[in-house]
């Protein structure tokens, strides 16, 4: 089955930051996650060169905007290799054939009746590339999100209806009560909605850095239709000799809360007057705080993810963010923050009980794990956590996915406690007890461990995928997640998951 999984396309008016690598890492968490389920996935993610905002930057510095974004484009796309991203295309907008295509597609919307010119006025806010409607205007005449005083703009421009499809979009939530995640997003935008839409505008004329209107040349395209865009443009091309539209469309949408309205109103609503379906899902995560306020590269206090990366390794990134801060949420990050959960949660708890278990297999069968049942207690508890990880990431809960598995890994060190194999090697050594109990400790820890590493992949997939190799099990396939559906292999050595004099002065 075809998968198309998106991140936000991300704007290139600076470098990035700890806030972009957290979309990209939740979207790789569902790609790596549909991938195992036997999924066609399209993983896209991207750069958005387009509008005022790179325009405002590229002036500033005396360079155009093409200079510009050619020179941040490449620190976005280099963002995923350190992070593990997995994703199958990078699209920049200012590509030709993304133009051509969101030329094509807005001109559809134009036949189809809903575009139309007109005068437009309101308060606009350069950096969010916004025009905001009353109810979205801070104290003082500012923007929420930037703080910075809203312009007074007033441009002749082409618009979009927006209003014809109040109706047709109240439908949409009411029918679809998880389409947008989590629910209080959802509610936002429905408010938003029932507040009455009006229209929008669809071009700029005060402008020329974007996608040139082809009936009128005078205007280029505003830019939130040509970056809202990328998620359908890009399934023609980024699979080369192979159109993906029929197959991956509809997408599910990883954004940030500050872009809501575009995603779950506008674009549903342009797809519509286009006749096209609207997406699968749009799954909503929260900011990143530091001291208290949003990350943001406006506020200079941004965290390095490159640097994260280099002290901790990317699985400990990824891991990190999405155990500290619930999917959906706002949530507080710091090195300090990230420097507990490696120690206590990834070395102690999963990397401990994977080296420790491996090492008994070694010490006391030679390396070959026991072909005995599990333990039917620990199986219990196993029990259908396959498909409650599928279900909730599929309901967009990340962060409970993740924390469902991880239950099951301190579950195995509790066993360790209680069955003491230790113990059990000794009084078999004396003949006093028989062979099987520690059989059957060591299969059910091997084969625990084994099933919470692929269980675990999409989160951690360079140490997964070395662990599951040192047992001897490399398949990741989702139909292995099962407790006991795996071998009773030979075990190898094991290196240190996750060393614990990492980033020590």
């Amino acid at each position: 089955m075809g998968y198309e999984i998106t991140t936000p396309i991300f704007y290139v008016n600076a470098a990035p930051h700890l806030g972009h690598a957290y979309s990209t890492i939740v979207a790789d968490v569902l790609a790596r996650h549909h991938r195992q389920r036997g999924d066609d996935v399209f993983f896209l993610t991207g750069t958005d060169e387009h509008g005022e905002p790179v325009a405002n930057v590229a002036a500033d510095r005396g360079i155009t905007p093409q200079q510009l974004v050619d020179e941040n484009a490449p620190k976005f796309e280099a963002m995923g290799g350190p992070l593990e991203a997995s994703n199958d295309f990078f699209i920049r907008t200012s590509d030709e054939r993304h133009k051509a295509a969101v030329q094509e597609f807005l001109t559809l919307v134009k036949d189809n009746g809903y575009v139309y010119e007109g005068d437009y006025e309101g308060w606009y806010c350069p950096k969010c590339a916004d025009f905001k409607t009353e109810s979205e205007i801070a104290e003082g005449n500012t923007c929420p999100i930037h703080g910075i005083p809203l312009i007074r703009e007033k441009e002749r421009n082409w618009f979009f209806r927006l209003s014809a499809f109040q109706e047709q979009l109240e439908q949409l939530y009411a029918e679809r009560p998880d389409w947008v995640v989590p629910a209080v997003r959802r509610n936002e935008a429905l408010a938003f909605i029932r507040n009455g839409l009006q229209d929008v505008s669809l071009s700029r004329n005060a402008i020329s850095w974007g996608v040139t209107v082809p009936w009128d040349p005078e205007h280029v395209f505003y830019v939130w239709w040509d970056a809202l865009l990328n998620y359908r443009t890009a399934l023609r091309f980024g699979r080369p000799g192979h159109d993906l539209t029929d197959s991956h469309w509809p997408p599910v949408h990883v954004i940030g809360k500050d872009i809501l309205k575009f995603h779950t109103i506008y674009w549903p609503a342009l797809l519509m007057a286009a006749g096209v379906e609207v997406p699968e899902k749009v799954l909503v995560g929260g900011f990143l705080l530091v001291d208290g306020a949003k990350m943001s590269k406006s506020k200079g206090n941004v965290l390095d993810p490159f640097e994260a990366v280099e002290t901790f390794g990317a699985d400990a990134v990824r891991f990190y963010l999405l155990r500290e801060v619930s999917f959906g949420s706002d949530g507080s990050v710091s090195l300090d923050g990230l420097r507990s959960r490696y120690e206590t949660e990834l070395a102690n708890d999963f990397g401990n009980l994977a080296s420790r278990s491996l090492a008994m297999v070694r010490r006391y069968r030679d390396g070959q794990t026991p072909d005995v049942a599990v333990d039917p207690a620990i199986g219990a508890e196993f029990e259908g956590l396959p498909g409650e990880v599928a279900r909730l990431l599929d309901g967009g809960q990340i962060s409970q996915a993740l924390d469902a598995v991880w239950q099951r890994v301190r579950r195995l060190n509790r066993y360790v406690e209680e069955q003491a194999p230790w113990t059990l090697a000794k009084a078999e050594k004396a003949e006093s007890a028989s062979r099987a109990d520690l059989d059957r400790v060591l299969r059910t820890l091997v084969e625990g461990v084994r099933a919470t590493a692929v269980l675990l992949h999409p989160w951690l997939p360079a140490s997964t995928e070395k662990l599951l190799a040192a047992i001897g099990c490399p398949d990741l396939d989702w139909s292995g997640a099962a407790l006991g559906a795996g071998p009773a292999p030979a075990v190898g050595e094991l290196e240190p998951l996750f060393p614990k004099d990492v980033g020590d002065a």
